[in-house]
């Protein structure tokens, strides 16, 4: 059995409310063992014997949306890769309290001229990395002020849908579970 983390978009935010008790039942029905939630924003750690993420993500996404009524975007990655993830460190800045560091989960790696151009983009607040299915924002200051996003140049590149969380809440997961984490 894999050990995933299924990191869903938008659960808790709006009308979007759910217990976390729901949700894990939510997994359990679709076969999945050891069913844990790591904070109420929609971080859910499972395991299966599937190998295959995209068809574990569709999966997951048709069965939320079949029982919540509407549709939830969904990013399953293993347990291994959002190690890694934890261990990364793409900005010299990574550890300073004053700036946060957010990583954001896609379904497929950016096209490459995309990946460059958002890596381009550079303020005096925030700067971006792209490595495989994710990217890396370092905001030097709280991300509710950032005003990148809405930047021309980020708003041309039509990214993709993908869910952020912060890398402090990912290192937080990881410590917390390392025991399951095959080292590298």
């Amino acid at each position: 059995m894999t050990r995933y983390i299924a990191f869903l978009r938008g659960i808790n935010l709006g009308k979007r409310r759910l217990p976390m008790s729901r949700l894990r039942g939510l997994f359990e029905e679709l076969g999945f063992g050891d069913v844990e939630t790591f904070i109420a924003s929609g971080n859910v750690l499972f395991s299966t014997k599937s190998p295959h993420t995209c068809l574990i993500e569709s999966r997951i996404a048709r069965h939320l949306e079949n029982a919540l009524g509407y549709s939830v975007d969904t990013f399953v990655r293993t347990m291994k890769e959002v190690a890694a993830i934890a261990r990364a460190k793409f900005f010299s800045e990574d550890g300073n309290e004053e700036y946060r560091i957010h990583v954001g989960f896609l379904h497929r790696r950016l096209p490459r001229k995309v990946a460059r151009t958002l890596e381009a983009v550079h303020t005096d607040k925030d700067e971006f990395r792209v490595v495989g299915r994710e990217y890396y924002w370092l905001c030097r200051g709280l991300s509710s002020e950032s005003k990148v996003w809405t930047l021309s140049e980020i708003k041309a590149l039509k990214l993709p849908t993908s869910t952020m969380r912060n890398m402090t809440s990912i290192r937080k997961l990881v410590a917390r579970h390392i025991d399951q984490v095959p080292q590298v």
